[in-house]
């Protein structure tokens, strides 16, 4: 083999290549993410807002409880669907689960102080998939940033 035909070769560090993710990898968490924030929004569209919304009466019962009444649940009802949309689109997909999760926060505060804690977990399990989604979409912070900048 001729000097001219030789192959090319350059040396690459074992933790450049460590660093990198494998393609198929990046497509499945790319994928998960996607199924996970398409499951939340639909939890807080149907699950959560909706009953709040079309006052179904376990919704009433526990604003009546708290004392807030209807205006307050009408009104977090609109806060998780708006949620639940935001977390769908591109530019709001990293504030939507801060947002949510400072939601889920003050539900859990709502069910230690006035429900004896029933069901207090599920604000805190919320948490956890709304904090990596915040995460790993946190870079859509920054495209917001300079969105509402170049409006301003």
């Amino acid at each position: 083999m001729s000097e001219t035909t030789a192959p090319v070769t350059t040396a690459v560090s074992d933790a450049s290549v460590a660093a990198a993710p494998a393609p198929g990898r990046a497509r499945a968490a790319r994928i998960a993410l996607r199924m996970l924030t398409v499951l939340l929004a639909l939890f807080y569209g149907v699950a959560s807002a909706l009953p709040k919304l079309i006052a179904h009466p376990s919704a009433v019962e526990s604003f009546d409880t708290i004392g807030w009444g209807s205006a307050a649940m009408y009104i977090i009802g609109v806060l998780e669907l708006a949620g639940g949309i935001a977390l769908l689109v591109p530019v709001l997909s990293g504030v939507a689960p801060i947002a949510l999760g400072a939601l889920m926060a003050g539900a859990f505060v709502v069910q230690m102080s006035y429900f004896d804690g029933e069901n207090a977990a599920t604000p805190l399990i919320l948490i956890v998939p709304l904090t990596l989604l915040a995460w790993t979409r946190r870079r859509s912070n920054a495209d917001l940033v300079r969105l509402v900048k170049r409006r301003a």
